[in-house]
C-alpha cells in the first residue's frame, strides 16, 4: 500500500482570511512556528498562502514596488498572499507531493478537495517521515513486489541496489519498454527518491 497525503496530513490547520492584518499574520506565524498560512474565503476554499518571505519582502527595501500603503499596519493578507496557489488532493500520492515540493521550493503545501476546500496541509517533515522507510525494505518490495509479482521478471537477473533511497537499477531486458513500465513502477514505492535506471538492451530493441 502506498501512502497517501490523507494519511500524513495535518487537519488542524491555522488559516487566515484575506482581510487578516499584516500584524495578526507576523503574530500568528511566530506563535506557531510555521512558514506560511493558508488564505481562505468564506467557504473555506484556498485563495492564497501568506509567507514568511511575503511579510520579510515587505520589511526590505527595493525588493517589492513601493505599494499604495503608507505603511506594513495597513497591509492585509489579501495583499501579500502569493496565487494562484500550489495545492494537492488527499488522495495524491506521497512520493508525488514530495517532487512537486521540491520543484516549486515549498515547505508546506494545502491539501484541498474537489472543490478547492482546505482539508488539510503537508509539510516536508510530514513527507520525509515516509522517505525515512530502510533501504533493505525498499529494495524487497521492487525485487519482489515489482519485478517479480508486477512483471513476471526474474530479479536474479538484475542488480538492484538502495542507498539512502536512491535505487539503482542495471541489468540486460527484454525491451525498452519493459524496463522503462518497472522504472515508472519503482518510482512509486514509497521511501524511493529517486531511480537511476542502468538497464540495457539487445540492439534494436
Amino acid at each position: 500500500m502506498h501512502a497517501r497525503v490523507k494519511d500524513i496530513m495535518t487537519t488542524d490547520v491555522v488559516v487566515v482570511e484575506p482581510d487578516t492584518p499584516y500584524r495578526r499574520l507576523a503574530g500568528l506565524l511566530r506563535a506557531h512556528r510555521i512558514s506560511s498560512l493558508p488564505v481562505v474565503d468564506d467557504n473555506g476554499v484556498v485563495v492564497g498562502v501568506v509567507s514568511e518571505t511575503d511579510l520579510l519582502a515587505e520589511e526590505t527595501p527595493g525588493v517589492r514596488p513601493r505599494r499604495k500603503h503608507t505603511s506594513n499596519a495597513t497591509l492585509t493578507a489579501g495583499d501579500l498572499m502569493t496565487r494562484p496557489v500550489v495545492t494537492t488532493s488527499p488522495d495524491d500520492l506521497v512520493s508525488n507531493v514530495a517532487r512537486l515540493m521540491s520543484a516549486h521550493k515549498l515547505r508546506r503545501l494545502p491539501v484541498v478537495d474537489t472543490r478547492g476546500r482546505l482539508v488539510g496541509i503537508v509539510s516536508r517533515s510530514d513527507v520525509l517521515s515516509v522517505f525515512s522507510r530502510p533501504d533493505n525494505e525498499i529494495r524487497r518490495e521492487i525485487t519482489q513486489d515489482v519485478i517479480a509479482d508486477g512483471f513476471f521478471t526474474d530479479p536474479d537477473r538484475l542488480t538492484v541496489t538502495v542507498k539512502d533511497g536512491i535505487v539503482t537499477l542495471a541489468g540486460a531486458l527484454g525491451s525498452v519498454v519493459l524496463g522503462a513500465n518497472i522504472v515508472d513502477r519503482a518510482e512509486h514505492v514509497e521511501g524511493v527518491v529517486t531511480v537511476r535506471d542502468h538497464f540495457t538492451y539487445p540492439q534494436g530493441k
